[in-house]
């Protein structure tokens, strides 16, 4: 029997650091990986946000919140190409940033 391989959810996440209200908004076309590397590099000091890794650094992880937004279905199965589904995150991701109207000292 061969192991069950996750299949990548292509998504909107937001890392929120709950005291000071910032957030870091992205997009990838495996969100639960990127989110997974993002703890990985900021436990590990080696994040190449600066601000975000001070604030983890002062904070920690109890400082942090980490979210999927939303995902997108894949109806491209079998096609090589990421180009349609790039093009759909940043529109998602534009969305969103539309939807939550974060002021720029909110972000990262």
């Amino acid at each position: 029997m061969s192991p069950v391989i996750p299949t990548p959810r292509p998504g909107i996440y937001r890392i929120l650091h709950v005291p000071s209200g910032r957030s870091l908004l992205g997009s990838s076309v495996n969100v639960d990986a990127l989110l997974n590397r993002t703890r990985f590099e900021l436990q590990t000091g080696t994040h190449r946000h600066p601000a975000l890794q001070r604030d983890w650094t002062a904070d920690g992880s109890e400082g942090f919140t980490f979210e999927v937004l939303d995902v997108l279905t894949m109806d491209l199965p079998g096609d090589p190409s990421l180009t349609p589904l790039n093009d759909d995150l940043k529109e998602l991701l534009r969305l969103w940033q539309e939807k939550l109207d974060l002021p720029p000292a909110c972000l990262y």
